[in-house]
């Protein structure tokens, strides 16, 4: 059993994998919050309104998509992530997508 662990947690270091809440925590805790308001939205609130392509260009060149969503102003810094730290941010961001209740009324 040790050795699964060890393999499993060597290969993470070698295939690079970086987890979303990981990246949360090291780049996006300080201004956001998973499901609260925060000083940014929260998670619940973007992964709502924003496709993944947004939200990857909201955190790399916040300036520049503000304008785009009609923003007067952004607090947001840019971030230069890893393509896999972005990616997993992304899809972090996206678990938190409300559950369309609608769908299942009335079946």
């Amino acid at each position: 059993m040790k050795k699964l662990i060890l393999v499993v947690a060597l290969s993470s270091l070698v295939f690079g994998d970086v987890s979303g809440k990981k990246v949360f925590e090291t780049y996006c805790w300080g201004c956001h919050h998973q499901t609260a308001v925060a000083f940014g939205p929260p998670f619940e609130f973007i992964a709502s309104k924003r496709k993944d392509s947004e939200i990857r260009a909201m955190i790399t060149d916040p300036k520049t998509i503000s304008k785009v969503f009609g923003y007067k102003r952004n607090a947001m810094p840019a971030f230069k992530l890893k393509e896999d730290e972005l990616q997993a941010i992304t899809k972090y961001i996206l678990s938190y997508k409300p559950k369309d209740t609608n769908q299942t009324k009335g079946k």
